[in-house]
């Protein structure tokens, strides 16, 4: 009888977790190795536990492993992961479920968008009814947990990141990347190799596959494109495109296959969220959705019904004339500088109507460009966090002597929050899009998001 296979799960958080019954009953030799001791369960009585602050030297004590799951978050490039993965296959969740899915799967990554993209997709496909749809991935919810109750004709849909996707060894069927622009720079050595991994949620497939991407794709995966084997569909904001979806006018159009006749499928006046970038991410999902064969109607009125994802642009209170946004999501400086544009486009977007809490955690993020924006745009800026003072540096680099917003901190999160609400006046845009992780003072976004709802509610209630 041969041995069981020995497996190494690196970090037990909500993306690793569902590893362990899995594997437990397919009688693997299990080692978790976790920083932090509260993920032992005693039940697991089979499993070898490695944890607290010296976990990577337990694990090494268990090695050799078979397989090694790496969490999210810890770079495969780290020394101590290197010495662990000598002899092993060094993987991840996402390359096991892709693997072990019986149906075909609907991936969406890029820098900015995923969560809204992936929760409308599920949302078309859900009003299509026409057969059972599963969501999950980096929105949340590993679906590792339920794959046996997946069945061939069902619709998957997954949120991939970059963390998740850098190991994977195959790709989903159909497959979507919204954007690139500089995150996670903590993680990844530099842009290409954040982009390498965003490009392997394409790399594997084959000719019946298909990808959705911008009619003008990033640059840094031009080559990894040149190689793609699967169809293509784009998009544009801008007018049409051979395959795919494009804004014409007020008009989301759908082009199934070159040279057929475009098709209207919704306008912009039943489509409820503010930015550009929203309506591109709409346009992603819809072209997912009627390239995986949802019926166009259903579609529409999905896109008629959504209201968006909390903490993304959320609108939280209007009161006094001064308008609340919860847009926690905004951790790195792309998606505050799409956020300033999404308020000028729907709520007016003064040159000094917009109060802004901004900063956070640091990850090697270049603010240079928000503070360009931030210095002819805000009329406050609260600043928090690691990235507080390099954010208020850049508005200073580029705000001419004597102008740009009055900058307060940085401060902890609640009193600049604090600090905001107290200055804002009728006619302000109070914002909370911080261009920065929140890792400094939060588990989160979430819950940083969540914080702020709670300091605006009680500031009104006074």
């Amino acid at each position: 009888m041969a041995a069981p296979e020995s497996i190494l799960i690196l970090g037990l958080g909500i993306n690793n977790a569902p590893l362990l019954p899995y594997w437990a009953a397919r009688g693997a030799q299990i080692t978790v190795a976790d920083r932090h001791d509260g993920v032992v369960d005693p039940k697991a009585q089979s499993v070898r536990w490695a944890v607290g602050p010296s976990y990577m030297e337990e694990a090494l004590a268990h090695a050799p492993y078979d397989r090694i799951y790496l969490t999210p978050g810890i770079p495969p490039h780290h020394p101590d992961v290197q010495r662990l993965a000598a002899g092993a296959v060094l993987t991840c969740e996402t390359d096991l479920f892709l693997s072990a899915c019986p149906a075909p799967v609907l991936g969406i990554t890029g820098s900015a968008g995923k969560t809204t993209t992936t929760t409308l997709l599920g949302a078309m496909l859900v009003e299509d009814g026409s057969r059972p749809v599963h969501v999950g991935g980096n929105i949340g919810r590993s679906l590792l947990a339920s794959v046996d109750a997946i069945k061939p004709a069902d619709w998957v849909v997954m949120e991939l990141s970059s963390f998740q996707l850098e190991l994977v060894t195959r790709s989903p069927a159909g497959a979507a990347v919204l954007n690139l622009s500089p995150n996670h720079l903590d993680h990844h050595r530099d842009m290409a190799e954040y982009a390498a991994a965003k490009a392997r949620i394409f790399q594997f497939q084959g000719p019946d596959d298909f990808l959705v991407t911008d009619a003008a794709p990033p640059p840094l995966m031009a080559a990894a494109l040149a190689q793609h084997r699967g169809q293509r569909d784009t998009v544009s904001l801008t007018g049409p495109v051979e395959r795919g979806a494009y804004l014409d006018g007020r008009t989301m159009m759908w082009r199934p296959e070159t040279g057929r006749t475009a098709i209207p499928v919704q306008t912009l006046d039943h489509w409820q969220l503010p930015g550009r970038m929203n309506v591109h991410n709409a346009l992603v999902a819809m072209a997912l959705a009627l390239r995986a064969g949802a019926d166009p109607g259903a579609v529409a009125a999905a896109l008629a019904a959504f209201r968006g994802v909390p903490h993304r642009l959320e609108p939280v209170a209007v009161q006094g004339g001064i308008r609340y946004i919860n847009d926690s999501i905004a951790t790195a400086p792309d998606r505050t500088l799409a956020a300033l544009e999404a308020i000028a486009d729907r709520w007016g977007g003064q040159a000094r109507g917009l109060v802004l809490v901004a900063g956070g955690y640091d990850k090697h993020l270049d603010y240079s460009a928000l503070g360009r924006a931030l210095a002819e745009r805000a009329r406050i800026v609260a600043l928090t966090g690691p990235t507080g003072p390099a954010i208020a540096d850049a508005i200073r680099a580029a705000a001419a002597p004597g102008t740009g917003p009055h900058l307060i901190g940085p401060l902890p999160f609640d009193e600049a929050v604090q600090a905001a609400l107290q200055a804002a006046r009728p006619g302000d845009v109070v914002l909370l899009s911080p261009a920065s992780a929140s890792y400094d003072a939060f588990r989160n976004f979430e819950e940083r998001g969540q914080r702020f709802r709670a300091l605006v509610a009680a500031h009104l209630d006074h």
